[in-house]
């Protein structure tokens, strides 16, 4: 119990440099990261992260020269294993507070399973999305819940993750860390 508890201090933190203070100290522009809510026949893909431990939707940050279509494939293959196809984008999520960015989520059909997880990823699962896990991070639950929506145009959302936000991420990683194994 004790490692496990000194095992988090590192990660939390690494997170609270990447969240309160790289963003406003060495980054030069916004962040802009692209996640997908993959179907499958087995209901929705998520992944758990090895930093923060709870179930997330994969994407990551676009290379220089690639389209956000692009970079949510290639980073959930790298993530999940997972070939993907995009379907259509689902809306961007501006979020202020922790960790300043924009979510662009995108609707992507499951193609076939191309290897095991990344280096980031500790697990991934297939979930109903109508009994998503407790350990999903709640920022993820209204991009999916919009996913489900097939709404004609994106929707564009903005939300602020304060402290509430933090506290209910650190709740998550606890008991993940705790339960599971």
């Amino acid at each position: 119990m004790a490692r496990r508890l000194a095992g988090i201090v590192p990660s939390y933190l690494g997170l609270a440099w990447w969240g309160l203070f790289a963003p406003r100290l060495s980054e030069r522009a916004p962040l802009c990261v692209h996640q997908g809510v993959i179907f499958g026949a087995r209901g929705i893909l998520l992944g758990m992260r090895r930093d923060l431990r709870g179930w997330e939707l994969p994407g990551g940050a676009a290379r220089a020269g690639e389209s956000g279509e692009e970079a949510v494939c290639r980073e959930i293959l790298e993530e999940t294993g997972a070939r993907v196809r995009v379907e259509r984008r689902v809306g961007d999520y501006v979020r202020t507070g922790f960790r300043p960015h924009t979510a662009r989520v995108y609707a992507c059909r499951f193609l076939s399973a191309a290897g095991g997880t990344g280096r980031e990823t500790l697990a991934v699962g297939w979930f109903d999305p109508r009994a998503l896990p407790d350990a999903l991070f709640p920022w993820y639950r209204e991009p999916i819940a919009d996913a489900l929506e097939h709404a004609a145009a994106p929707v564009s959302r903005r939300e602020h993750q304060g402290v509430s936000a933090i506290l209910a991420g650190m709740a998550i990683d606890l008991r993940t860390r705790f339960t599971r194994e």
